[in-house]
């Protein structure tokens, strides 16, 4: 008979020993509810998938093309590296990986310059960027000051180079686009886009390698790969732009990874992976391509991530909608992030915790948690009384969508780099003052490169949340099909739910099944992608501790 101890709590079987019968149990649990969650997930993905791809539209001939060329070889190398190689098999996975996500970033980019910033719109910008950055260093520099008096210093550097007075001064941005000549687009790209990456990448290898001519060789090669594009791009059917984000947003990050890997002498045979699906894929195109093999009716191709929306199904676009989600994720960005951060270092670096003043922050802390969780659809009705009618500005604006959703994600921000701030250990902190450091010093020095791998996680999820939400959208007027993709914060926009949700009301079984699905498969791959980086991030915190 099972007896328990008193005194210690432990579970004795009859024959005297501790029994472990309610931890398999409760492991056993844990499992299984691990293992229905992702076998839910999966089995939506799946659902989605086969709607957006139709697979049962292509001859058995060209899966039997596909699963020889590309899926058995990946597949058996794959098994190689799990059994025989561990390390092989985490490079081969990020360089198969990176290359993708890299593309998907190309792609966002590609939409910044296309619609929110023209070349020479980047170049007054980052110009007057530099020379207001010149001037706070020069200032540090000639000058020992107070906080009040360096803050006053920043405010006035960046209303005059970036902002400038309206109707009275105008800024050093707004006077470099006014100058009857300015560089070339690719010129101005290249100056301002190219040269930074360059000079990342070549400070990267000198510090990797310790050789100042590697570092030169990595910045000159990333700079000649991307000028050649402005002569050969043409030539190759490839527009200028799109050379130079090809060569700095996708090839520099995949040419350091493999230079890393080489560097380092560990997995390199992990590097075969994306070489074997990339010939497999070649070879299978060849193959299907003379053999004649008819592939799937796909939804989702290049033409629906293209264009606009249509009546007719097979011509429906999802665009101007991708276009307006990523410039009110913008909007988010810009508005949740600096705000929440700061709020943040204030209330756990700054803010009393003693006396009425510290009962007042712990009340304040408490409305910021449970704000947390209030529905989305009543900070859709704030954004309207705020900004459409308090505010004066025109309901359904990029504007005004993203800074609804950003007063939506603004709580989580907040907690979420509470948290990680409040997990810097205060021994560092104890350290930094005893060298005689202030508090803004340790703070800026040793507490926020601390956390910040925790905050831009915890922020990068809510933006993952952000990007996904419709309630906020419709009580601010977001329109539910847009033919032109907007080219400022303040014109009308939809984003992919409301695209999506705009959608699912159509009574089309094409536009239900078809449609849907392929919007909803490029919704979740932002999702994914967003969230992976979340991911990294934490991995990488984890590893240096």
């Amino acid at each position: 008979m099972a007896t328990t101890d008193e005194s210690t709590g432990a579970w004795f079987g009859a024959d005297g020993q501790v029994s472990q019968l309610r931890g398999q149990l409760f492991k056993a649990s844990c499992l299984g509810a691990t293992l229905l969650s992702l076998f839910l997930v999966f089995v939506f993905l799946v659902y989605v998938a086969v709607d957006a791809i139709e697979p049962a539209s292509a001859d058995p001939g060209w899966w039997a093309a596909v699963a020889a060329t590309v899926v058995i070889p990946a597949i058996a190398l794959s098994i190689y590296y799990y059994r025989f190689d561990p390390r092989a098999g985490e490079v081969a996975y990020t360089s198969l990986g990176l290359p993708i996500t890299a593309a998907l970033l190309t792609g966002g980019v590609g939409i910044v310059f296309r619609h929110i910033v023209s070349p020479h719109e980047w170049f007054a910008l980052t110009v007057a960027a530099l020379v207001a950055y010149g001037v706070l260093e020069l200032h540090d520099r000639v000058r020992e000051s107070g906080a009040f008096e360096r803050a006053a210093v920043t405010v006035l550097a960046v209303v005059f180079t970036l902002v400038g007075l309206p109707g009275l001064v105008p800024s050093l941005r707004s006077l470099l686009l006014s100058l009857p000549v300015l560089p070339a687009a690719p010129l101005s790209l290249l100056g301002t886009f190219v040269a930074p990456i360059a000079l990342a990448a070549g400070w990267y290898v000198r510090r990797a390698r310790e050789s100042e001519l590697a570092g030169l060789i990595a910045g000159g090669a990333t700079v000649v790969a991307a000028a050649l594009g402005v002569v050969a791009g043409p030539i190759a059917g490839v527009s200028w732009t799109t050379w130079l984000l090809l060569t700095t947003v996708i090839g520099v990050p995949v040419g350091l990874y493999v230079e890393g890997v080489f560097r380092r002498g560990e997995g390199v045979s992990g590097l075969a992976l994306p070489v074997v699906v990339a010939t497999g894929a070649v070879a299978c195109a060849v193959v299907v391509d003379v053999v004649g093999f008819t592939g799937p009716d796909v939804w989702l191709d290049w033409e629906f991530l293209t264009s606009v929306h249509n009546t007719t199904p097979r011509e429906a676009g999802i665009y101007p909608a991708l276009v307006g989600s990523v410039m009110m994720i913008i909007v988010v960005a810009v508005a949740a992030f600096p705000v929440g951060v700061g709020a943040a270092i204030y209330l756990e670096e700054y803010a009393p915790n003693k006396g009425l003043l510290g009962s007042v922050v712990e009340l304040i802390e408490i409305n910021i948690a449970n704000l947390a969780g209030v529905p989305s659809v009543v900070y859709g009705l704030l954004g309207l009384v705020l900004f459409v009618n308090s505010g004066g500005f025109r309901p359904g604006i990029v504007i005004v969508g993203g800074l609804t959703v950003a007063l939506l994600i603004l709580p989580i921000v907040i907690v979420s780099a509470q948290e990680a701030i409040r997990a810097v250990p205060d021994s560092q902190r104890q350290a930094a003052y005893g060298m005689g450091a202030t508090k803004w010093q340790t703070t800026r020095s040793v507490v926020l490169p601390r956390a910040m791998p925790g905050i831009l996680t915890g922020t990068i999820l809510a933006f993952g949340r952000a990007i996904g939400e419709t309630a906020p959208l419709l009580m601010v007027g977001v329109a539910a099909v847009v033919r032109i993709s907007p080219n400022s914060f303040y014109g009308l926009f939809s984003a992919m739910p409301r695209q999506l949700y705009s959608w699912a009301q159509l009574a089309k079984p094409d536009f239900y099944h078809g449609v849907l699905a392929a919007g909803v498969l490029v919704l979740l791959i932002v999702l994914l992608m967003m969230n992976g980086t979340a991911i990294l991030l934490r991995n990488k915190y984890q590893r240096n501790d």
